[in-house]
């Protein structure tokens, strides 16, 4: 899953990019409100972690900015601005969520967690498919009792497929869901990833989970009863 993160203070931006990319995140750091439009415009993000005391263009301008031309982005405001009146017109002008500074790593993670759920409407924290058991609190997979030993950008790829069941989904998509915006378009990275995770589910199924639809991209197909 990918998040742009929006905030001017590069220490404490670095800080939460790191936490969050260690968990699993891809993320893009922006520092003002015109780089933040910028990318909005440009890539696509799961969620958008939202400081309200930037420069150029303040937070709640990109709030409004956004929501006037999308209703469906997740947007999380990660702001000091404590007053209660202020959290109010956050929530009001389309705010997903709001964090107060400072603010505890984990309900960060916690938070934006629940906001990913809202994506795939009705989707448990524990997902079944097929022989597979999908924990998405705990970023674990789970066949025939046994727990994959999956790098974060496999469980990330199987995740994305599996909330996308019975959709076929581009390499396109993919790589924008999984990397940040530095990702070489041109590498053979997503397919050696592909290569690998067909790989180990294989070995604990004897199924192909994940088929590759020529031309189109990949797919995972729920078994028919």
């Amino acid at each position: 899953m990918k998040i742009l993160l929006v905030e001017d203070e590069e220490m404490l931006s670095a800080i939460i990019a790191k936490g969050l990319r260690k968990v699993g995140y891809a993320v893009d750091t922006v520092f003002d409100g015109e780089e933040a439009l910028d990318h909005y415009e440009i890539h696509e993000y799961d969620i958008i972690i939202l400081d309200l005391n930037i420069p150029k263009i303040d937070g709640l301008d990109v709030l409004r900015t956004i929501r006037k031309k999308d209703s469906d982005q997740k947007i999380l405001i990660l702001s000091a601005r404590t007053k209660v009146n202020e959290r109010i017109l956050g929530l009001d002008e389309g705010a997903n969520d709001y964090l107060i500074k400072p603010f505890d790593f984990g309900e960060l993670e916690a938070r934006i967690r629940n906001l990913l759920r809202r994506n795939f409407s009705g989707t448990p924290t524990t997902i079944m498919l097929n022989n597979f058991i999908i924990d998405t609190n705990a970023k674990k997979v789970i066949c025939n009792n046994d727990v994959l030993n999956l790098t974060r950008k496999e469980y990330n790829i199987f995740e994305y497929l599996i909330m996308n069941k019975n959709k076929i989904i581009s390499a396109e998509k993919l790589v924008e869901h999984i990397w940040d915006s530095e990702f070489d378009p041109f590498s053979n990275t997503l397919r050696y990833h592909i290569h690998t995770l067909k790989k180990k589910l294989y070995n604990f199924s004897n199924e192909e989970v994940i088929k590759t639809i020529r031309g189109q991209g990949y797919i995972i197909e729920e078994a028919q009863e």
